[in-house]
C-alpha cells in the first residue's frame, strides 16, 4: 500500500481531502453553536421575569456549555488547518505476530477519521509512534498502558510536506535520517524556536518520554537541543496525563523576557496552550514580599564584567558553595536548640512550667520556627484553662499570645541573617544599605531560604511541573528554595560551561546534591553550529566529550583593525551588507551592555535593533546585545566585536566569549583591535 512516490502523492492529496471535508464539518458545528447561542440568550432576555432561580441557572449552565463546545471546536479547526499545511512527517508499516503490517503515518497532531473510526495520523506523542523515534527495520516494540507490544517494522519513511505538497520522501533504515537533519540544520534560524518532532533522536526521545522520573536534570552542550527537548517533554507529559495535568499547572523559570518569547511557539504549535513563566528575579521579588529592593542577576554580572572587585567575588563565591548552605542549615539547628529562652510563665494565679512551653515548642518540629508560636500559645491557654478551672479573659489570651515570642531571640528574617554571619564570625560577608534595605544577589535567597524555614510559605502550591533553564546560572541555595517551594516534579536544564558567572556555576553533579532523586542525563552530541564554528569556540573552553554533527561551512574569521574607530567601520560594512546574504539572523554580540549601546550608536539604522534587560521580544534582522542576554539564542551569522585582550582578560570573560560565539548557526567573525585575546591563543 502506498509503495511508490506517487501512489504517496495520490494518498497525501486523500488525507487533504479528508481534512478539508472534517474542517467543513467543524464549520457547520460552529455556525449551529453560535445559532443556538444567539436563540438562547434571545429567549433569557424576553423571559426574565418569568424565570425563577433555577431556571436562570439551569440556562446559565447552558449558554456556558455551548461556549465551551464552540472554543473547542475552533481550537479543532486551528489543528486542522495546521495539519493541511503538513499532515505528517513519518510512517512505519509494524506488523505484529500473525497479523498483515499496517501503515502508521505520524504528525504533529493525530486525525480520526470520524466516518470510518480509524486513526489516519498519529499524534507524534502516542505510544505507538516512539517506534519512529526509537527503532529501524526489523523487531521493534513500543509499550503501552496496557503491556509492550512486539513486532517487525518492515518500512519506514519519512517526508517533506510544505504547504501541502510533497517536496521529498525518503526511505531511512537508519534512526531519524540524518539527511533529513543536515537539510533541517542547514536552514536560515527564524524568530523563534520551531518543534522539532520531525528530527527527535533516539536519547533525546528516551529524555522526552520519561514518566518516571521524579526530577530530570539535562546537562547538554551548546546546541544540543537542550531547551526544545525540555520544552518537547513538557508537551508529551501534558498529552499523557492530560486528565491531571494542564498547561496553566505547568511554571517556566526562563532567564530573561527576550529568551520566554523567543521559546514562546514551540508549544502552540505542539497543539499545547501557553505556558505561563517567571524569571528568577520576579520569584524572589514576590517571596520578600516587595519588602526589599535587590540587585538583580544581571546586574550582578554586569558589576563583575565591569570592574574586579575580589572582596565581592569572594562573597559570591562563598555564597554559592555547598558549605555555605550546610552552615545556614546548621545555623537553623543552633536557633531551634538555643534561641528559645523558656522561663515559667504567669498568668493570673496559674503558673506555666517553663518546661511544658519547651515540650510544645520542641512537639512541633514540622513547623517553620517563628509560625509555632500561635500553636504553642493555644497549648499554654487550654493548660491555664484546665488548671484555673475557667475561662480566660481577653486581655490573658493576649498575654500569652505576646508572652511566648518574647522568649525567643528575634522576631525577623532580617535580623536572624544578620545574626547567621556573627556566628559565622564573618560579618563582613553581609554587605547590607540599611537605608534602602538593598541586598546583593547573592543575599537574595539565602534570605528567602531563611525565611521558607522560619516563616513557610505555600506561593506556589499549584504548579505540578517546574522547568528550569539555564541550570548553571543558579546556586545550591537557589536550588535548595525551589526544592521547597516547589515539591512537584522537575525538569532542569543547561550547560555549565555556558555560565555567565563562573563564581556561581552548577553543574548537574551539584544540583543532584540537591535532588539525590534526579535521573541525570548528558547530551553531547551539538547540532547548532557548524565543525569549524564548534572547533573554534573549542579552543576558547575546551569540552572532549563534545560530538559536532558532520556539517561544513566557512572558517571563522578573526580580523585585526589598526584602532577602535576602524573597528567599528568594518563591523559596519558587515552589517550594510548582511541583508544580501539570504541569511535571517545576524547577532552582534558584545561583553558589556556599555560595548552594546556603544556599537548601537554606530551601526544603528532600519532592522537593527539593540537588545536589553527591558527587551521583551526577539526578531528576525540584526541584534546588537550582551553575552549574557544571548544565551539560548542562534543567529545565523554572529560577529563578537572588541575580541582584545583588554575586552577578555577574566574567566567570567572567557564564558562570556564561549557563550557569544556559540550563537552562531553558518558563520562567525571576530573583530578586534590592539592585541587579540589570549583565550584564541594562535
Amino acid at each position: 500500500m502506498n509503495a511508490t512516490p506517487q501512489e504517496e502523492r495520490e494518498y497525501l492529496e486523500e488525507i487533504k481531502e479528508k481534512l478539508t471535508l472534517a474542517i467543513r464539518r467543524i464549520d457547520d458545528a460552529v455556525r449551529r453553536y453560535s445559532n443556538e447561542l444567539r436563540e438562547k440568550k434571545q429567549y433569557i432576555h424576553e423571559h426574565q421575569s418569568g424565570m425563577d432561580e433555577a431556571d436562570m441557572v439551569s440556562a446559565e449552565q447552558s449558554i456556558n456549555r455551548m461556549a465551551y463546545t464552540g472554543e473547542g471546536a475552533v481550537a479543532r479547526k486551528r489543528r486542522l488547518l495546521k495539519l493541511g499545511q503538513s499532515p505528517y512527517f513519518g510512517r512505519i508499516d509494524f506488523a505484529t505476530p500473525g497479523k498483515a503490517a499496517n501503515p502508521v503515518y505520524i504528525g504533529v497532531y493525530s486525525f480520526l477519521d470520524e466516518t470510518q473510526r480509524q486513526n489516519l495520523i498519529y499524534d507524534w506523542r502516542a505510544p505507538i509512534s516512539s517506534l519512529f523515534y526509537d527503532f529501524e527495520l526489523g523487531e521493534a516494540s513500543y509499550p503501552t498502558p496496557s503491556g509492550t507490544v512486539k513486532g517487525t517494522i518492515e518500512l519506514k519513511r519519512q517526508y517533506k510536506i510544505r504547504d501541502g505538497r510533497l517536496e521529498y520522501l525518503l526511505d531511512s533504515d537508519v534512526n531519524i535520517h540524518d539527511d533529513v537533519l543536515q537539510q533541517e540544520l542547514a536552514k536560515s534560524s527564524d524568530d523563534k524556536m520551531k518543534n522539532i518532532v520531525a528530527t527527535i533522536q533516539r536519547d533525546q526521545n528516551a529524555v522526552i518520554r520519561n514518566e518516571t522520573a521524579p526530577v530530570m536534570i539535562i546537562q547538554g552542550v551548546a546546541g544540543s537541543g537542550k531547551t526544545s527537548i525540555a520544552l518537547h517533554r513538557i508537551a508529551f507529559l501534558l498529552y499523557r496525563y492530560r486528565d491531571t495535568l494542564a498547561a496553566k499547572d505547568v511554571l517556566i523559570i526562563s532567564p530573561n523576557k527576550v529568551f520566554a518569547d523567543y521559546i514562546s511557539n514551540v508549544l502552540p504549535e505542539l497543539g499545547e496552550e501557553h505556558i505561563p513563566e517567571l524569571g528568577m528575579d520576579e520569584v524572589a521579588a514576590d517571596l520578600l514580599d516587595n519588602r526589599y529592593t535587590f540587585q538583580t542577576f544581571f546586574e550582578q554580572v554586569s558589576a563583575l564584567l565591569e570592574r574586579h572587585d575580589a572582596a565581592f567575588i569572594e562573597r559570591i563565591r562563598f555564597k554559592s558553595s555547598f558549605e555555605f548552605l550546610s552552615q545556614l542549615n546548621q545555623y537553623l539547628l543552633h536557633v531551634e536548640n538555643n534561641y528559645f529562652s523558656v522561663a515559667d510563665l504567669r498568668v493570673g494565679r496559674t503558673v506555666v512550667p517553663g518546661a511544658f512551653i519547651q515540650q510544645k515548642f520542641k512537639a512541633y518540629h514540622r513547623v517553620p520556627l517563628l509560625k509555632r508560636f500561635g500553636q504553642v500559645a493555644n497549648d499554654v491557654r487550654a493548660y491555664v484553662r484546665d488548671k484555673a478551672d475557667r475561662k480566660l479573659t481577653g486581655g490573658e489570651k493576649a498575654a500569652i499570645g505576646e508572652g511566648i515570642p518574647r522568649m525567643f531571640r528575634y522576631g525577623n528574617v532580617l535580623e536572624f541573617y544578620r545574626d547567621f554571619y556573627r556566628w559565622l564570625g564573618r560579618p563582613e560577608l553581609l554587605k547590607l544599605d540599611q537605608h534602602r534595605l538593598h541586598l546583593e544577589y547573592a543575599d537574595v535567597f539565602p534570605l528567602i531560604y531563611l525565611r521558607l524555614r522560619l516563616e513557610g510559605l505555600t506561593a506556589y502550591d499549584h504548579v505540578k511541573h517546574l522547568l528550569v533553564d539555564e541550570m548553571q546560572d543558579y546556586t545550591p541555595v537557589q536550588y535548595a528554595v525551589l526544592s521547597r517551594l516547589f515539591p512537584c516534579r522537575k525538569t532542569i536544564l543547561g550547560d555549565v560551561s555556558q555560565t555567565v558567572n563562573p563564581y556561581s556555576a552548577s553543574s548537574a553533579e551539584a544540583i543532584e546534591r540537591v535532588f539525590p532523586q534526579a535521573d541525570v542525563v548528558k547530551l553531547y552530541r551539538s547540532y547548532r553550529s557548524t565543525l569549524e564554528i564548534t572547533a573554534f569556540a573549542q579552543r576558547i573552553s575546551p569540552n572532549p566529550h563534545i560530538i559536532p554533527l558532520e556539517r561544513h561551512g566557512q572558517e571563522p574569521a578573526v580580523l585585526r583593525y589598526p584602532s577602535p574607530e576602524a573597528e567599528l567601520e568594518a563591523v559596519r560594512a558587515l552589517v550594510t551588507a548582511f541583508p544580501g546574504s539570504g541569511s535571517q539572523s545576524l547577532g552582534v554580540i558584545c561583553k558589556t551592555l556599555r560595548q552594546a549601546e556603544r556599537a548601537y550608536e554606530v551601526l544603528q539604522g532600519p532592522g537593527v535593533a539593540l537588545l536589553t534587560e527591558e527587551s521583551t521580544t526577539f526578531k528576525d534582522g540584526v541584534i546588537i546585545t550582551t553575552a549574557h542576554l544571548a544565551k539560548g539564542l542562534e543567529f545565523d551569522a554572529v560577529i563578537v566585536p572588541f575580541a582584545s585582550t583588554r575586552t577578555y582578560k577574566t574567566e567570567v570573560d572567557r564564558s562570556m566569549l564561549y557563550v557569544a560565539c556559540t550563537r552562531a548557526m553558518h558563520q562567525l567573525t571576530l573583530t578586534y583591535s590592539g592585541e587579540l585575546t589570549t583565550f584564541l591563543g594562535d
